[in-house]
């Protein structure tokens, strides 16, 4: 056995002459344990949180997004879109008209977002499953519609044989001196009200894109298209061959660059919250310094007999940062241990609960590979340099 570390369990475990050293002791390996649980909880249900918000926008927003860098609308037969058809590792292409109409029901009003999708929408996102209330149903003249917009205007499935009215303005020069003879109206009705965020709920209206084509007086044309790459496939490397087949004219967004300042917001949190918790286990491994320093102390004997028998002073001082790093070590996968239990059970058995009308009925938390290594290694860096100094300066002063 490596002595340094023999001794050092020694100290560790065996009973001190003053039994202050052992609550001291007993009081670093909670602390450490704490603050290293504390950043396992903190981090998995800041990575729930920020999975769920990932997952209503990939419900919405699709692998690949293409529009038009000048312009807004532009043709469906293009030919640099029939060769992106043919391009391997697309699952779905689906092609989306978008604009804004003014939506009437009864003595309510309000101003939304049209998005006119195929048939293909609906697979690719799993839109149907942001449904809380009716069904998605784009056949005939039915639309699904925002819960924020069905508040506004006090409607819903449950008034399936009552139509709203939406208006466009039309294409082109009217002469005509009635304003509502440069609208288009489509009567339809209300199939189902979606829920995702505020942001999507007040602003978007799904319907078939041929009702939305007749609204906004299109033919063939769209105003972008959205692409599902196939699981499995590198998805930058298709993004570069979509960018090489459509050229300038279009802008290709990835899922990432859709939501720019979403993934940075999400992303700076929890780094900053990680900071911030990092700071609090900088304050909790100081009682790793008194530990030592009672430790080195009430050993002052030891250290001289060691030194006596031919021991240097690097080996006794690997037996205490040996012995600090042991607190250490103890305590962080302590911490560990307990905040995976702990995460493990809300995920099992869902204690901490939303109250109604939440996306999930229970508080998410998600384990990530790349917290746990980041946790320990930086417990372990404080326990090292809150070891090192302590060791480093008490035994030069015992020893001169």
């Amino acid at each position: 056995m490596n002595f340094p570390f023999f001794i050092a369990k020694r100290y560790l475990l065996s009973k001190k002459s003053h039994n202050a050293i052992n609550i001291i002791s007993g009081i670093a390996v909670t602390g450490v344990c704490i603050g290293t649980l504390a950043l396992v909880i903190v981090l998995s249900a800041f990575n729930g949180l920020a999975d769920l918000v990932e997952s209503l926008y990939n419900s919405f927003d699709s692998d690949i997004h293409i529009t038009l860098k000048q312009g807004k609308i532009f043709s469906a037969d293009a030919p640099e879109l029939s060769e992106l058809k043919k391009l391997k590792g697309i699952a779905y292409y689906t092609e989306v008209v978008e604009g804004n109409a003014l939506l009437k029901f009864s003595d309510k009003q309000c101003i939304a977002t049209i998005k006119g999708v195929d048939n293909q929408f609906r697979p690719m996102s799993g839109f149907d499953t942001l449904v809380r209330e009716g069904k998605f149903d784009l056949t005939r003249n039915n639309i699904v519609i925002g819960k924020g917009i069905g508040l506004v205007l006090q409607t819903g499935p449950t008034d399936m044989f009552s139509p709203v009215s939406i208006f466009a303005p039309k294409r082109g020069h009217v002469n005509s001196l009635n304003p509502e003879d440069g609208l288009n109206e489509l009567k339809v009705y209300t199939a189902g009200t979606f829920s995702i965020n505020n942001e999507f709920d007040d602003k978007y209206v799904i319907m078939n894109i041929d009702k939305a084509r007749a609204l906004f007086d299109f033919k063939n044309e769209i105003t972008s298209i959205e692409l599902a790459i196939t699981k499995g496939q590198n998805q930058s490397a298709i993004q570069q061959q979509i960018e090489k087949i459509l050229g300038d004219k279009y802008v290709v967004k990835n899922r990432e660059q859709q939501n720019e300042l979403l993934y940075k917001t999400l992303r700076s949190e929890k780094a900053w919250t990680f900071i911030i918790l990092f700071f609090i286990l900088i304050i909790a491994t100081f009682n790793v310094i008194g530990s030592l320093t009672m430790l080195i102390i009430e050993k002052k004997k030891d250290i001289t007999i060691l030194h006596n028998m031919g021991a240097d002073i690097q080996l006794i001082r690997r037996i205490f940062l040996v012995e600090g790093m042991l607190i250490t070590f103890i305590g962080a996968f302590s911490g560990m241990f307990l905040g995976t239990l702990i995460c493990w059970l809300q995920q099992t058995f869902s204690f901490v609960k939303f109250d109604e009308g939440y996306v999930v009925d229970a508080y998410p938390v998600s384990f990530h590979a790349a917290d746990f290594i980041l946790i320990i290694c930086s417990v372990m860096l404080i326990g090292f340099v809150a070891a090192w100094y302590p060791v480093r300066i008490f035994t030069k002063k015992h020893l001169a």
